[in-house]
């Protein structure tokens, strides 16, 4: 069962975490019809290594330590895929969505995994329908924000600044490879200071009514990021609880907070900002931020 005509825009919301991908996401998903998955990871790796039926698809879908994440009971997802005749990965993948949407009792779908920003051009091979909606955010919140995080560069300035800038030419360099009209970048401090005007931007590019809605995101985020669970090695310990999962996104529990924008100012030192400006500062430039040693 597909529930959405290829010819209907699937929007994937990519960018370097911390960025604001979630927050964009639930807004997406507060439309009605449209429904947005936790982070999924497994598009690149079946990629990679494309499973030869849609039972080694299943049970490949089944050890990714996120599985959990996507409850598909009742949806016949699996057993439909072990049926699928002829198999294609492409096919595939758009019945997990349409699964995934089903459940939700929407009929488009979408994704939002930030490091499919690596992936953009592989991704939009594999479905024409794809729709990259890149939001990016100043480098110096990104790193900031990374600090005190488990994940990413942590505390390391300098890796933050080129895992930042090399994330965000990375995506332009292969946006190059789409059709025009494929890929959208969208700026956090944007979408916080005026977000009705850059929703309907991001929905006329999806060629999806905005509804007013999608604003009122953050009285249903904690009900849609409770499907997050424990994140777990391939031995099925806990290594990341679910708690300290859920923690990463309290802000988007909240309405959209333009103070979340510029905090690099007060907590980054002249020292730090500087650091990562030598790094990343050519690309501050290009995408229109004030650089402190301008």
């Amino acid at each position: 069962m597909e529930t959405q005509p290829l010819a209907a825009p699937a929007p994937f919301v990519i960018g370097l975490g911390r960025s604001g991908t979630t927050l964009l996401r639930l807004m997406l998903d507060a439309h009605s019809h449209l429904a947005i998955p936790a982070e999924t990871h497994f598009i690149p790796f079946l990629l990679a290594e494309p499973p030869r039926d849609g039972a080694e698809c299943v049970a490949r879908l089944r050890a990714m330590p996120n599985w959990g994440d996507f409850d598909l009971s009742g949806t016949g997802f699996e057993t439909r895929l072990r049926a699928l005749e002829p198999f294609t990965l492409a096919t595939a993948v758009r019945l997990f969505f349409a699964s995934y949407a089903a459940r939700q009792g929407k009929p488009r779908w979408g994704d939002k995994t930030p490091p499919y920003v690596e992936q953009v051009a592989a991704i939009g091979a594999l479905l024409p329908e794809a729709h990259f909606v890149h939001l990016v955010r100043d480098g110096r919140d990104v790193a900031l924000s990374y600090r005190d995080k488990w994940f990413g560069p942590g505390a390391d300035l300098v890796a933050a600044a080129r895992l930042w800038r090399g994330r965000i030419l990375e995506a332009r360099a292969q946006a190059t490879r789409l059709e025009p009209g494929r890929y959208l970048e969208l700026k956090f401090e944007d979408l916080i200071a005026a977000p009705e005007r850059k929703l309907r931007q991001v929905c006329a590019f999806l060629d999806l009514p905005f509804e007013p809605g999608m604003l009122d995101y953050h009285q249903r985020a904690e009900s849609r990021l409770s499907e997050l669970g424990d994140r777990r090695d391939t031995e099925g310990r806990v290594a990341v609880p679910r708690a300290q999962r859920l923690s990463i996104h309290a802000n988007t529990t909240r309405p959209p907070d333009p103070a979340q924008s510029g905090k690099w100012r007060t907590g980054l030192t002249a020292a730090e900002v500087a650091l990562f400006e030598r790094e990343a500062g050519d690309v501050l430039t290009a995408l229109g931020y004030t650089r402190a040693e301008a």
